[in-house]
């Protein structure tokens, strides 16, 4: 990721394809760092909810393979799903199999999130989900994940699960808290399978 003005970008090119696979020119200067904030901050919420699937589908009885199998060749398909999946076996590289370690360390994601933040707050953007985030790896980081991989979000997801603790300011409403007129799929026992909107079967 690149910022610079054509002919300096040209000049610095050849040096800049030895020290990486694929160099993209984003614009004038500042303009790298700029798409590496915005890449950063896709990177940490899909993370959490890449995580909190998990955690979710743990409950459902799901194991993590069958979930993997669905979401990773359907609309849930993302990088922090296929490449750095935070729980073990379905992905052998992925930093969960070795205990977490980085990797993308948790303190660092913490501070790009907050970089993020600080974007959004002068471009006067509208961004509850980056700010979530930031606070939630902001949590993490200080209870011990600043050194892990920034996938680890999910034992804090699970911890917290476990113990009725939030993970990060607010909670959703229970399950029959869902509104009038909501409905649930697949909860009784001999339901025949229901296709979604995203052409996955149940």
């Amino acid at each position: 990721m690149v910022g610079a003005g054509d002919d300096d970008f040209e000049a610095v090119r050849p040096l800049l394809e030895v020290m990486g696979k694929r160099v993209v020119h984003c614009g004038a200067h500042g303009a790298g760092q700029a798409a590496k904030v915005c890449n950063n901050l896709i990177l940490g919420v899909s993370m959490i909810a890449v995580s909190e699937a998990f955690v979710l589908g743990e409950k459902l009885g799901l194991s993590h393979q069958a979930l993997f199998d669905v979401a990773s060749a359907a609309s849930g398909q993302c990088w922090a799903l296929t490449t750095n999946c935070p729980v073990p076996g379905p992905v052998p590289t992925s930093p969960a199999n070795r205990d977490y370690q980085p990797g993308f360390a948790g303190a660092l994601m913490a501070k790009d999130l907050n970089l993020a933040v600080n974007a959004l707050h002068s471009t006067g953007v509208t961004g509850r989900m980056g700010q979530l985030a930031a606070e939630i790896y902001d949590t993490f980081a200080a209870e011990g994940g600043a050194g892990r991989d920034f996938s680890a979000i999910i034992t804090d997801i699970r911890e917290k699960s476990a113990t009725g603790a939030p993970a990060a300011h607010g909670t959703a409403p229970p399950p029959d808290a869902a509104g009038p007129g909501a409905t649930t799929a697949g909860t009784a026992t001999g339901n025949a399978p229901t296709a979604h909107d995203d052409g996955s079967p149940e």
